[in-house]
């Protein structure tokens, strides 16, 4: 059966200082229940927004970041519907109607081998947000709201159904944050900061809607049961619902909410509050001269430097372990070195669900610093890899400088080539029967090298005690 899947991918641009419309705090998280409001963002009468130009700017980068036109005028409009967290019962969007667009239309975004095409771009208010007593909306008695988040801005991308598989869903929604979080206008690790609504259908029939979804990794698990339910149903010819479904988080099941709304159910008209806004070509212009390196961009900068594609794409799609290696090359500029540490030793550190959250160094007490240290000290032959990777161990946990914890437990290299003799002659003699083996089969000599490091505690040169082992056999 043929399946096709179309996002909603809601970004609150939380490096704004206000509110969308008015001077309320953009950054609501923590306060108390309501204290993040005025008149304004609560749609009392009287009251007139006022656009957050910044918010404009950050819309359009996204535009461009998402190889999007912005057209020269965009408006705004009411997108009327009843529902408790909208204070003012329609929300501030945008609508193409009149020959006016929104901020950036008929985009088109690369992952990995794949692509997808944006249908739009919009700026928005958010919504406020509800709080289930009971911890879920089944279980809850009664509902509360807090507007705190009401009118924080927010910008809503919107794909066409070009995805059939979910894995590529999760995958396209990871370079989405790559990218914000590049940007700047979004820290995607503030809880709720980046949100996706899916759209799925099966065999050309209704469209379904999955929303509530907390998680990228838990878009793909919603996705991947509401296509086996669609399909079970298909198969038994029973019509699937245009609905709207929330996703169980508990029993990993989408359930039914509503039933979907069509655009004219919406009944948009222009905000008369807010005039239309002129952008013309300067203004792209303008915001291409000022956006930062993108990761695509980053990418091909880390692969000129000797790293592999793969390892360049581990690297760019988290910004915050991107902006560490380049620090750590700045103490030792050494990038494949540094990029193997990162990738290969220091992510095996990273819990799992922190991965999953973005929270990609949580915890760690190893910086940037601390690698670049490290790889001198596997450069310079100090220590050796599997004793470097001991010292690693123990700098996560401490936070001490792989220098001092080497000089501190007598790990470094022995260089000294009398204490190397000694210790050769020391297995020569604890292992006759492999001594006679090698003489026989010089490959068998391996066995005794191995013995050696376990006589010096990892601190032999390979190389030296290999060349000694070699020499006594002879």
């Amino acid at each position: 059966m043929e399946y096709m899947i179309g996002l909603e991918i809601h970004c609150q641009l939380t490096g704004l200082a206000s509110k969308l419309f008015c001077p309320c705090a953009c950054n609501y998280r923590g306060s108390e229940p309501n204290a993040n409001t005025c008149p304004v963002c609560l749609g009392l009468p009287g009251t007139l927004p006022l656009l957050n130009k910044k918010a404009v700017e950050f819309a359009g980068m996204i535009s461009l970041a998402l190889g999007c036109r912005i057209p020269d005028e965009i408006m705004f409009y009411r997108k009327n519907y009843f529902y408790p967290d909208l204070p003012k019962n329609f929300q501030l969007t945008q609508y193409n109607a009149y020959g006016i667009t929104s901020i950036g239309v008929d985009g088109k975004l690369a992952y990995g081998e794949k692509s997808a095409r944006i249908r739009l771009v919009q700026l928005e208010e958010d919504p406020g947000r509800l709080v289930y007593e009971g911890g879920s909306m089944e279980k809850s008695l009664y509902t509360l709201v807090d507007y705190n988040r009401a009118g924080v801005p927010l910008v809503e991308i919107v794909t066409e159904p070009d995805f059939t598989d979910p894995k590529d869903v999760r995958d396209f929604l990871n370079k989405i944050t790559s990218i914000v979080e590049h940007l700047g206008i979004c820290d995607t690790n503030l809880e709720g900061a980046v949100r996706c609504d899916a759209n799925v259908s099966v065999a050309g029939g209704n469209r379904v809607e999955i929303k509530n979804v907390s998680s990228f990794a838990d878009v793909e698990k919603a996705l991947r049961y509401e296509m086996t339910r669609q399909k079970t149903m298909v198969s038994r010819d029973i019509e699937v619902k245009a609905e709207t479904r929330h996703w169980d988080d508990a029993r990993k099941v989408t359930k039914e909410s509503r039933s979907k709304e069509e655009e004219q159910d919406y009944r948009y008209f222009p905000e008369p509050d807010v005039p239309s806004i002129e952008l013309g070509g300067d203004f792209t212009k303008s915001l291409q001269r000022s956006m930062p390196e993108l990761p695509d961009a980053r990418k091909a900068r880390f692969e000129s430097m000797g790293l592999t594609p793969h390892v360049a794409a581990v690297l760019i799609d988290n910004k915050e372990l991107a902006d560490f290696f380049e620090s750590a090359i700045k103490m030792h500029n050494s990038p494949k070195e540094i990029a193997n540490w990162l990738v290969t030793d220091l992510m095996g550190f990273v819990d799992e669900k922190e991965k999953e959250a973005g929270h990609y160094l949580s915890g760690i007490k190893a910086g940037p610093a601390h690698i670049a240290d490290l790889a001198k000290l596997v450069e310079a032959g100090t220590v050796n890899r599997a004793t470097a990777k001991q010292i690693l161990a123990q700098v996560v946990e401490t936070g001490e400088m792989p220098s001092d914890i080497a000089k501190k437990t007598q790990v470094t290299r022995i260089d000294d080539a009398g204490a190397l003799a000694q210790a050769v002659d020391a297995v020569f003699a604890a292992e006759p029967s492999a001594v006679a083996d090698a003489k026989k089969n010089p490959a068998a000599a391996n066995f005794l090298l191995g013995k050696v490091m376990q006589q010096t505690k990892g601190r032999a040169d390979p190389k030296a005690a290999l060349e000694l082992i070699r020499k006594k056999l002879a």
